[in-house]
């Protein structure tokens, strides 16, 4: 059903004349991906914007046309926060988007940025083989998503001011978490806290309203918060902020997809996490040198800070997030469990 309207969207056919003519219908099978990330080409630019245009081309060769991915940048599709649920109804594809943008539809899913959980990359990557993976994989199903490509980041903050390295820092700072779990943690060490995607975060701070944004590595970069700020805390090496950022599909377009364009789907989604992963580890070294040359102190967190922040973390987000449902309890649980 899903093919025969968008081959007669591309074609311009009548549907009587599609009778027959299903490699036709096939071909002529476009998909929308659309993210909130600054757009480039599939060699420069942010990297997760070059992940999805590879996704893109891997597609359409190895479908030899039959299955093709539009890309739209810079929420230039559909706006941010409406894409999870675009996603759930069928009426957007594809997205690489923030897990826990998603939190107040699946609240589960806000375990994909729990600080002080997740502190290295060896420990977010466990996540997809291991029972936590497989129990956010169910849920996401259940909820009408598709889990295709797991992108975690680390992420580090930007400070209009003064840095925001410990959590004593913290005090009457105005500060943009990511997350709700990440907000209640900054809460709990004396900050005020403002919830924005993260491509809304350069006007915050350019006006007042925020004087810390914590985000991802390649966000720092891409949305030039180093021309606002005078202190940077990097995620090189350990953070308190890892996030999951997936590229995930719409479940009801997936299952209208030929069982052979499902696996590809699948298959180049897993093959592109490595991409995933080794730009987003670029960006944790790059951020630093954008923001030096700024003029911008940059600090890194050692581990007794990531200590201090963790218990936090634990005595505030953790448990709140495990008050929520028994459901939010077991991911916890099992998220714990990968060392």
């Amino acid at each position: 059903m899903l093919l025969s309207r968008r081959s007669l969207v591309a074609a311009g056919l009548a549907a009587p004349a599609l009778i027959g003519l299903r490699g036709q219908a096939r071909a002529a099978t476009t998909l929308k991906l659309s993210h909130q990330f600054p757009g480039g080409t599939i060699d420069e630019g942010d990297f997760r914007d070059r992940m999805c245009r590879k996704f893109a081309l891997a597609v359409k060769e190895r479908s030899k046309g039959a299955l093709e991915v539009q890309v739209y940048p810079g929420s230039s599709l559909m706006k941010t926060n409406a894409q999870f649920s675009a996603m759930r109804k069928g009426a957007l594809d594809m997205s690489l988007y923030p897990l826990p943008y998603a939190g107040g539809e699946v609240p589960e899913t806000n375990i994909g940025l729990m600080p002080a959980l997740v502190t290295s990359y060896q420990q977010a990557m466990a996540w997809k083989t291991a029972p936590v993976g497989r129990k956010l994989t169910e849920i996401l199903q259940a909820k009408g998503i598709v889990l295709v490509s797991w992108v975690w980041q680390a992420g580090g903050v930007a400070s209009r001011e003064r840095p925001l390295l410990r959590p004593e820092d913290a005090r009457g700072l105005k500060v943009r978490g990511g997350s709700r779990e990440m907000d209640l943690m900054m809460k709990a060490a004396g900050a005020a806290t403002l919830s924005l995607p993260s491509n809304e975060s350069y006007a915050a701070m350019q006006t007042g309203a925020c004087d810390a944004v914590i985000t991802s590595s390649t966000s720092l970069i891409s949305f030039r918060l180093e021309e606002l700020a005078k202190s940077l805390t990097s995620g090189r090496g350990r953070s308190y902020w890892f996030m999951l950022e997936p590229i995930m599909m719409s479940k009801s377009i997936f299952d209208g997809l030929p069982k052979d364009q499902q696996d590809l789907v699948m298959a180049v989604g897993a093959e592109l996490e490595g991409f995933g992963q080794e730009g987003a580890r670029a960006d944790d070294e790059r951020v630093e040198q954008v923001f030096t040359r700024a003029g911008a102190k940059v600090e890194t967190l050692d581990e007794a800070t990531l200590g201090k922040w963790r218990d936090i973390a634990r005595d505030s987000a953790w448990k709140d997030y495990a008050a929520k449902s028994a459901s939010c309890a077991e991911m916890l649980k099992l998220a714990e469990a990968v060392a």
